[in-house]
């Protein structure tokens, strides 16, 4: 570990009850590292001329033991013996190299606070609730990012998290021997910690606590359920909470072709993953074989996640997929998910209404039937004063364009292409209804691609770099 040319992370989980530290500092540097070790519960020596305000309080009860001279290296050598860390925490680079090199030539794992190259392990920025404990490290490279992580991570961590998971442990045996199946035991906790039970755990209500932990261990058929979600246009970050919340509990997963890959690596590590998508002729599961699996999985007592691109009733076929769970008695929820005419829009900088040029906002499937025609609302699309957005669209696109010049539309209509909408790779693609066809298919444009017909493309907006 001490002579590796990275530096290694720091074990959280590492037990420094009376480990003997040495920090070498006693400015706010050296400070927060301190902090760190005794809450640790480390046993913490300190090399400083002088110390700051926090630092002299914990060294005038007792908490460190304060060596109350500059780190030059004859100091050093007398006091890394016995020492299983030490922290180099001055503001001075170079002082905090020359203890770096006395650490690693005792062998002794050292951190140089901001400078990775003579660290042999970093530390973490830390949430603390209690026994619980999260860490977040960048391998060193940008402190700074780790404690904003931090800072984002503590904004959504309940204060009472650490009271819960006291109770939880508290609980354990008693749910282990009322629930020998790992599997049901997982779903009983899962359960007590999306209700009240887990509430009242956090403000120490453990009777209460308790009784509705009672109540879900005495249920004891598990009860299957099927989440219809919107996993949105593709970008992972426009995943709703809701959303990210139901991936993280579902048992297993069925989902659809036009999902980035990003998306699915949010999806519990244990969870089963069913590939049910649609790929352009070829179905890998007809629809009626979803709807039974989604029936037969939620029967057999599994929370079934049904995850969707864009928003499961926007041409998503949704709509089916609840009749047949109506029609089995199957508990279910819909979560709303971006729509990808949102998401695609906003990404490309094309307003869907405007008032000076739309409105009104018409989505359309450009999907052909299988004899190659399109049975669209012609009449109705090729209008002013409105956007039309065309989903799967792009194999047809020729057809699509030459249509709605037929139906009334000039050939200097605007319409756009995005391609891969809301992705690192999207592509945009902007012309008339007499220049599009062409220059998609010049640029090779595939699925997943919507199409905007209208004046809002010319009210295009592009942020500046």
């Amino acid at each position: 570990m001490t002579n590796s040319s990275e530096p290694a992370w720091f074990p959280i989980a590492l037990r420094l009850d009376n480990v003997r530290v040495l920090v070498v500092g006693g400015g706010m540097i050296a400070a927060n590292k301190v902090r760190l070790l005794l809450a640790h519960h480390a046993r913490v020596d300190v090399i400083a001329a002088r110390l700051d305000e926090e630092m002299r309080a914990w060294q005038e009860d007792g908490t460190i033991t304060h060596i109350a001279t500059s780190a030059d290296e004859a100091t050093l050598r007398a006091t890394l013996p016995g020492c299983r860390l030490v922290y180099a925490a001055t503001d001075d680079r170079a002082v905090n190299r020359v203890v770096a090199g006395l650490a690693r030539a005792a062998n002794i794992p050292v951190c140089a606070v901001d400078d990775p190259q003579p660290s042999t392990f970093i530390t973490p920025a830390q949430v603390h609730r209690g026994l619980v404990r999260i860490a977040i490290s960048t391998g060193g490279a940008a402190p700074v990012l780790a404690r904003r992580l931090r800072e984002q991570v503590e904004s959504t961590i309940p204060e009472g998290t650490g009271t819960l998971a006291i109770f939880m442990q508290q609980q354990r045996e008693h749910v282990g021997t009322a629930c020998p199946d790992i599997s049901r035991r997982r779903q009983v906790w899962e359960t007590f910690l999306d209700g009240p039970g887990a509430q009242a755990a956090r403000t120490g209500d453990t009777a209460r606590a308790r009784a509705v932990l009672d109540d879900i261990l005495a249920s004891t058929t598990p009860r299957g359920e099927v989440w219809l979600v919107g996993a949105g246009p593709g970008d992972p970050d426009l995943l709703t909470l809701r959303a990210l919340h139901m991936m993280q509990n579902a048992d297993c997963v069925l989902y659809d072709q036009l999902l980035s890959p990003g998306l699915l690596d949010r999806v519990r590590r244990d969870a089963e993953l069913v590939f049910v998508g649609k790929r352009r002729n070829r179905h890998t599961m007809p629809q009626e074989e979803i709807n039974a699996e989604l029936v037969r999985r939620a029967q057999a007592g599994q929370r079934v996640l049904r995850l969707k691109g864009g928003d499961p009733f926007v041409f998503g076929r949704g709509g089916e997929e609840i009749e047949a769970l109506l029609e089995a008695a199957i508990p279910f929820q819909v979560v709303p998910g971006i729509t990808a005419a949102n998401g695609c829009a906003a990404y490309a900088g094309i307003p869907l209404t405007h008032r000076d040029c739309a409105q009104a906002c018409l989505f359309v499937t450009g999907h052909a039937r299988a004899d190659g025609t399109l049975h669209l609302p012609w009449d109705s699309m090729a209008r002013a004063g409105q956007t039309v957005v065309i989903y799967m669209g792009v194999s047809a696109l020729p057809a699509l364009c030459a249509r709605l010049m037929e139906h009334g539309l000039s050939p200097d209509w605007p319409a756009a292409i995005v391609e891969r909408g809301t992705r690192p790779d999207q592509r945009v693609i902007t012309g008339t209804l007499g220049t599009l066809a062409a220059q998609a298919s010049a640029a090779d444009v595939g699925s997943p691609a919507l199409i905007f017909v209208g004046e809002v493309v010319r009210h295009r907006v592009v942020s500046p770099a």
